[in-house]
């Protein structure tokens, strides 16, 4: 098959510049599908990063009625297996017992991503039900890192962070319930944002209120791709249970102008958690780099109670989980999570949160309003909260600790052990404030490290001007030009069992 562009020319171009391309007339939305469908089979015996491509929508970018006027144009775009549906597609959460489960409607986001102009050709991979941080179940697939294939991908936005990292499109669908936009994002070396409350509608069947920690978002590999998909896909949709507000001028704007001086504080001690040696000295170099573009660089933290804050985000997790499994339940006449259909943790997480009592969300929706109160008393002083995307360096495959696989007895011990690791991304969940990772470090086993950009409640566009304002300083070249292993850019890679 003759593609429009090389590769080389393919992994230049981000989303805006695809849709550019379009509008010029220099290449069509089929096109750019099939040039991505091929960027799959490229690299996907290598890493698993996509479940399905649409190879009807490949062929016919207007049979499931993206609008190719829209400001993206007809560009390739991925949903992650979770959260937004498509209306007769598959969506399986990464999960046997969903096999099969098909879609009956889109939902608002979908639309709202049609609207833009964003052609959907297919899913990427999750955990299971998206709760572990890597997906890793050989029984369903095994995604990888394109920097090292040996290792993790992280998750639950696992499929989505690969196919960027590898050049297969530049932009892709991601969710966040306590870093999964920002934590893989951090091991590919992608953008990763967490938007603030009020950005991205889940309705029908949920709302910011009663999902409470989870948020709809992207990853892609430049600023301007991350600002121009949060000015196209945000809103609410009618009946929401809170105001979808808007910034006073669209962030494709803003990003433009530098940020002024900001007063960013450095942190990695939180509470019981520290990171290791090497990601504090990246994380203090990264400040020395911020200094040298005029910002205030100190070292603070928000006065929390971090015993008390994660506990309340672990019954959150714990209670809201068993609900949606519940639900999913129900319509297929089970009355509890099939042993041989459902991995060992996420049944034993199901047990436990079903007997969650009010008085016990009473308690976590207390702790939620003062570590809430706390972040923001504290960005009253400060801009920006910068940290390493994680504590440990990234696991390699095989790892059971992090999985939903694992043997462990306890939930809670289950949940505490990720806290070690993922300390620095769930509290933005929780607050409900935004957060951003960057790929401007570097792990000592090679592969990326994320730098974590945390901001009051509803300054989003803020860490978007620091992100592209660092994205200027740095020529665009967020790995001065390092590619990873696996990578449409380089010949055929060697093949893992799908299920190994």
């Amino acid at each position: 098959m003759t593609l429009a562009m090389t590769w080389q020319e393919w992994v230049q171009h981000d989303a805006v510049g695809l849709a550019e391309c379009v509008r010029r007339g220099d290449v069509s939305a089929a096109e750019l599908a099939a040039q991505a469908a091929a960027g799959v089979a490229r690299i996907n015996p290598a890493v698993h990063a996509v479940v399905e491509v649409f190879d009807d929508v490949v062929a016919n970018p207007l049979q499931d009625g993206m609008d190719p006027t829209g400001p993206f144009a007809g560009v390739p775009f991925f949903m992650k297996d979770l959260g937004p549906t498509l209306k007769g597609r598959l969506q399986e959460m990464g999960a046997q017992m969903m096999r099969g489960n098909r879609a009956t409607a889109d939902t608002f986001l979908t639309g709202q991503m049609r609207r833009a102009g964003l052609n959907i050709i297919g899913r990427t991979t999750t955990p299971e039900f998206g709760v572990c941080s890597s997906a890793e179940n050989p029984a369903v697939y095994v995604t990888r890192n394109p920097w090292n294939p040996e290792y993790t991908s992280y998750g639950s936005s696992a499929g989505t962070a690969v196919a960027l990292a590898a050049g297969v499109l530049p932009l892709s669908h991601a969710t966040d319930g306590g870093g999964s936009i920002r934590i893989p994002a951090g091991a590919n070396g992608n953008i990763g944002l967490k938007p603030s409350r009020g950005v991205f509608s889940i309705a029908p069947a949920a709302s910011d209120l009663t999902g409470l920690v989870s948020t709809q978002g992207c990853q892609s590999r430049t600023v301007r791709d991350t600002a121009a998909f949060v000015d196209h896909c945000r809103g609410g949709a009618p009946g929401e249970f809170m105001p979808y507000w808007m910034p006073p001028e669209p962030y494709s704007d803003l990003i433009r102008r530098d940020p002024p001086r900001l007063r960013i504080a450095l942190s990695h001690e939180w509470g019981d958690f520290r990171a290791v040696p090497h990601f504090v000295d990246e994380l203090q170099r990264v400040g020395r780099f911020l200094e040298g573009l005029g910002h205030q660089v100190d070292w603070a933290l928000p006065e929390v109670d971090f015993r008390a804050a994660f506990d309340a985000q672990t019954t959150c997790y714990i209670s809201n989980f068993a609900q949606t499994i519940s639900n999913l339940l129900a319509p297929r006449g089970l009355t509890r999570p099939p042993a041989d259909l459902v991995e060992p943790i996420n049944i034993k997480i199901w047990e436990m949160g079903l007997n969650t009592s009010f008085t016990e969300r009473a308690r976590m929706q207390a702790v939620f309003n003062t570590t809430s109160r706390a972040f923001g008393q504290f960005f009253e002083d400060w801009d920006i909260l910068l940290t390493p995307i994680t504590a440990l360096p990234t696991p390699k495959l095989g790892t059971t600790e992090y999985l939903t696989t694992s043997d462990n007895p306890s939930v809670l011990d289950w949940f505490a052990n990720l806290w070690r690791n993922f300390a620095y991304t769930p509290l933005t969940n929780l607050c409900g404030i935004p957060g951003i990772s960057l790929p401007m470090a570097t792990q000592q086993n090679g592969l990326p490290l994320g730098i974590h950009a945390q901001a009051k409640q509803a300054n989003d566009g803020l860490l978007l001007q620091l992100a592209a304002q660092i994205e200027r300083a740095l020529d665009g070249q967020w790995h001065a030009g390092r590619l990873p292993q696996v990578h449409v850019c380089h010949s055929a890679e060697p093949q893992h069992n799908a299920l190994t």
